[in-house]
């Protein structure tokens, strides 16, 4: 719609918000995603565009203060461990660039190369420590192993020291051309894995042994605000009866990448309180004009009171990436 001369231009939707869920595609990343056969990750059309150039322009569209970058499925690994190591060392030091570049509207979660612990162990160092990292990002499974597995016990035990903030990302599950049954996995694939991850990480007991580590589920809880009752039935006789899952469920943070409304988000609020709720916005895989409308619904609803929104949108982001805390303030 055009404006009408001399109008005021419309306020963006959203209030200074900061996006915990925003991934970043440097030109290494894609020639690598590319040459391992992933030009159509996860059954998408293509790998879609993205510079900080343009990830602004969309931001200040939106009224997003800052965005915290990772990188999205399928992530680093491409089966050689050498190749997975340098990757996630390259994409780690690019998006540490584009933090300093842009100081206070970038944040970065360091990809680690995994499923080799030791590489992971020795990444997490290195993205703390030397580039100042915000957290890291974690796909629900690395080799078929999810989240939850023994195998990962040492990382959670570095990650729960460090206190760290870990974005949970869906990823493609193992025989997805079969369970997808043809279609984009993110369209069905990505939430069950969110959950499948979710799950195993309660009922394996790891949010009860490392309760340092932030996780933030992604999708608005994908099925888990559908499921809650049913996981916590049945771990009473799955062998998990200590597990407490809902009290689990009210410990995470949950963004609200993708659709969240109409039906997502009212159910996700009797599992968490609005305090555990972020704004994400998943640009570019979620193109510009779609982030932008998914955000003037968000803002639009009176699912949320204003109060709710303020926490949403920014108040409780803070808390958790206090560097970008007077972003745009």
């Amino acid at each position: 719609m055009t404006p009408t001369p001399g109008a005021a231009p419309t306020p963006p939707p959203l209030n200074g918000a900061v996006d915990v869920h925003a991934h970043f595609i440097t030109p290494r990343l894609r020639a690598a995603m590319e040459t391992a056969g992933h030009g159509q990750p996860d059954g998408m059309p293509a790998i879609p565009d993205w510079s900080p150039e343009s990830a602004l322009a969309m931001m200040d569209s939106t009224g997003i203060a800052a965005a915290v970058l990772s990188v999205s499925s399928p992530g680093v690994d491409f089966g050689d461990p050498t190749g997975t190591r340098e990757l996630a060392r390259t994409v780690n030091e690019e998006g540490a660039v584009v933090v300093r570049t842009y100081p206070g509207r970038f944040g970065l979660l360091a990809s680690l190369p995994l499923p080799d612990i030791s590489d992971a162990l020795r990444e997490t160092h290195h993205a703390f420590d030397t580039l100042d990292a915000d957290g890291v990002v974690l796909q629900t499974h690395y080799a078929g192993r999810h989240l939850g597995d023994p195998v990962y016990e040492p990382l959670m035990a570095e990650l729960d020291r460090r206190a760290a903030v870990v974005l949970l990302h869906p990823t493609s599950p193992p025989h997805a051309e079969a369970t997808g049954l043809g279609w984009p996995r993110p369209m069905l694939e990505f939430p069950f894995e969110t959950t499948r991850a979710v799950t195993n990480l309660i009922l394996r007991g790891v949010r009860d042994r490392f309760p340092g580590i932030r996780f933030i589920v992604p999708h608005a809880g994908a099925v888990l605000p559908s499921v809650a009752d049913r996981l916590s039935v049945f771990a009473l006789g799955a062998g998990a009866e200590s597990a407490d899952v809902l009290g689990a469920l009210r410990g995470f943070y949950y963004d609200l990448a993708g659709f969240a409304l109409p039906r997502l988000l009212p159910s996700l609020l009797t599992l968490a309180d609005a305090d555990r709720l972020l704004y994400g916005s998943d640009y570019p895989f979620t193109p510009d004009w779609v982030a932008e409308g998914l955000a003037a619904t968000l803002a639009g609803s009176d699912v949320l009171t204003p109060e709710q929104q303020a926490l949403m949108q920014r108040e409780t982001a803070a808390t958790l990436f206090p560097r970008l805390a007077s972003s745009g303030a």
